[in-house]
């Protein structure tokens, strides 16, 4: 069954988009600050989370009895790669489709393809998300709350990212969707058990998608950075889970 750690991060994670997203918090924190100091958090989530976890599935999958593996060197980090592969083409594709907005018969209709595109992809990404919680049984209570703070802050950039770009149609559906999306991977991490082998292929390949949202979306460019808050956000979220 699934962990009750890994419920109520699911749950939690699925409560940021449908709710907690669309508060304000830039009354209190000026938004590039608060922008800046997430993309730390999310960095600092790469580099000292992503990474050795990576290491941690490679070891994983070199033990496993999956066949075609066997003909693979850095399984975990190929993986990846193509997780991120995948998510940057939807991309492009979701690119591609807002160019030809402004020259489309029907702007209205190309817009909504952009929207669901972008939706998809990371309705994708939430299903996964929601499937892994039911790790979170491995880990104790202060590791699921660090990774409820950087899962959360990622959700957070994201959300006001589509926001942003699709207006009213996010929040009539979008975030819904999104909200759906963990819930349905969480109900099929309770039923359907696979192996260490076959979960470290899922958490790989979402590590790449992982890395492409943080680098594409939530660096913020030089005139919206604050560079004190990027390096507070990655040194304090550095040293919790060092401390962990």
């Amino acid at each position: 069954m699934l962990a009750e750690p890994g419920l109520i991060v699911a749950i939690g994670l699925a409560l940021v988009h449908a709710f907690l997203s669309k508060l304000n918090l830039f009354k209190f924190l000026s938004e590039h600050r608060w922008v800046s100091f997430s993309s730390g958090v999310s960095i600092a989530y790469v580099f000292v989370e992503i990474f050795p976890e990576l290491s941690q599935a490679q070891v994983a999958l070199e033990h496993s009895q999956l066949p075609f593996l066997s003909y693979l060197e850095s399984h975990v980090y190929l993986l990846a790669l193509m997780g991120l592969l995948v998510f940057y083409g939807l991309d492009v594709l979701a690119l591609a489709a807002r160019q030809q907005e402004s020259t489309a018969l029907k702007p209205e209709a190309a817009s909504q393809r952009v929207f669901w595109i972008h939706i998809t992809s990371f309705a994708i990404f939430n299903v996964i998300v929601g499937y892994l919680m039911q790790e979170m049984g491995n880990h104790s209570w202060w590791e699921c709350l660090l990774f409820f703070i950087a899962i959360w802050l990622h959700f957070f950039i994201i959300d006001r990212h589509l926001r942003h770009h699709h207006k009213g149609i996010y929040d009539r559906v979008g975030r819904w969707v999104l909200t759906g999306a963990i819930l349905v991977g969480a109900i099929i991490g309770r039923s359907l058990h696979l192996e260490e082998a076959a979960i470290a292929i899922i958490w790989s390949f979402m590590a790449g998608s992982i890395i492409l949202n943080i680098l594409g979306h939530e660096l913020p460019d030089e005139h919206q950075s604050c560079f004190g808050s990027f390096a507070l956000g990655a040194v304090i979220y550095s040293a919790l889970i060092l401390a962990a």
